[in-house]
């Protein structure tokens, strides 16, 4: 399961200002920005705190990460007030263009830094393997809540 930029690139070209959530409270560029966010996470980039994820939290991660499961509709982020968050972009195609220069860097980053892990707020350190299966995971899931995940966009 590994996302790809074709996949990404695919998806952002359906979202619209103006598309709505099926589910969830966030905007189409908070949604895009968040995901920025993510990629940024699992570079180093935004540093997160290390921690000993617990025994929940690792029954969590294998059953996402390792499963053919997907994200549920409910989740949320650690952390989360429930507010959005300031965007950080003034339009969304500004932010689309940041999501995919990120996704660029993500890329560049573990072949440049082989055998790297980055802390995940949720699971711990993961690999390049584990970020992988993640970001297709929830990406998928946030391309799926606005309706702009194609069912043939396999990995």
């Amino acid at each position: 399961m590994v996302l790809t930029a074709s996949q990404i690139q695919d998806s952002l070209k359906m979202l619209k200002d103006d598309t709505k959530p099926l589910f969830g409270k966030m905007t189409a560029q908070h949604m895009v920005e968040h995901l920025t966010i993510t990629l940024k996470l699992s570079i180093g980039k935004i540093k997160y705190p290390t921690f000993t994820p617990s025994e929940r939290a690792l029954i969590a991660k294998k059953n996402l990460l390792f499963t053919e499961l997907e994200m549920g509709m409910g989740i949320t982020p650690p952390n989360d007030t429930g507010e959005l968050y300031p965007l950080k972009h003034p339009d969304l195609e500004k932010a689309k263009e940041a999501l995919l220069q990120a996704w660029e860097e993500y890329i560049t980053y573990y072949e440049q830094h082989d055998g790297a892990s980055e802390v995940h707020p949720r699971f711990g350190h993961l690999n390049k393997e584990e970020w992988d299966r993640f970001h297709y995971k929830h990406s998928m899931h946030h391309f799926k809540q606005f309706g702009v995940w194609l069912s043939n966009n396999k990995s």
